[in-house]
């Protein structure tokens, strides 16, 4: 007998699209979903690099293809909007994002380019593609990987900053439009998670300790914090949930 707890928390019978998914976060969402029951696309840059999260996948006995796309390029996006839209997921997790650290003065406008194609230009095209066939079935999950710079300003970041920030509003203008047509569209803000791309603040003894000393539980996070969060947005349970931004952080913006 299926209990309460797993009806609502299963993805069985859902197809669902993670782009980053070679590692790290993506990754975790991946496996994750999966394990809860959704068969899994996986999207990354190369398709060897998405080898081993495939592995992992195909052995607890969930369907996984793979698709390969390098967001920051615009060219390579276009081309892959087609077969997301044949593939037609029923759940989209806008995972992959890119971050370059400068100081604001000496940042280019080719690197200010690559961040916002990728973080929101490429989230955005590859939402409407996954949204076309969601709208014809009246029901769909769309869930996006925001930041606490999605609130803030940070520091020698200032074209993720800006993208976080545009990836809150999407998430928000897109749930306006399609909530009432049963797409649900949230976005996580994962606080300091121990990946690749915190690892030169890890690396950092000051930073690093100063970053611990405000978060209340005292850790940095992992990819499995948020991996269980975008597994609840997938799920039944949160179907009165769209537009919300989810903030995983340990804490840190309490304080």
């Amino acid at each position: 007998m299926t209990t309460w707890l797993e009806t609502q928390f299963s993805l069985q019978g859902k197809r669902a699209l993670i782009t980053g998914a070679s590692k790290g976060i993506g990754a975790e969402i991946a496996i994750a979903m999966s394990r809860a029951g959704a068969d899994v696309i996986l999207l990354g840059r190369n398709e060897e690099s998405l080898l081993g999260t495939e592995q992992l996948i195909a052995q607890s006995g969930s369907a996984v293809t793979k698709m390969q796309c390098d967001l920051s390029d615009s060219q390579s996006v276009a081309a892959i909007l087609p077969h997301i839209e044949r593939a037609a997921p029923d759940i989209l997790v806008n995972n992959a994002g890119t971050i370059i650290r400068e100081n604001a003065i000496d940042v280019s406008m080719q690197d200010w380019n690559t961040v916002l194609q990728t973080n929101v230009t490429a989230l955005f095209q590859l939402s409407q593609a996954a949204a076309k066939s969601m709208l014809r079935k009246g029901e769909g999950r769309i869930i996006n990987i925001a930041s606490l710079l999605s609130f803030q300003g940070g520091i020698r970041v200032p074209a993720y900053a800006a993208s976080k920030h545009a990836v809150a509003g999407l998430t928000k203008a897109l749930a306006n439009e399609w909530s009432s047509q049963g797409i649900t569209v949230n976005a996580i803000a994962p606080g300091y998670i121990e990946t690749d791309n915190t690892e030169p603040l890890r690396k950092d003894p000051a930073r690093s300790a100063a970053i611990l000393d405000r978060i209340p539980m005292q850790r940095w996070g992992t990819a499995s914090d948020i991996s269980s969060v975008a597994v609840f947005l997938a799920a039944p349970a949160s179907r009165y949930i769209s537009g919300e931004i989810l903030v995983v952080d340990g804490g840190w913006m309490a304080r």
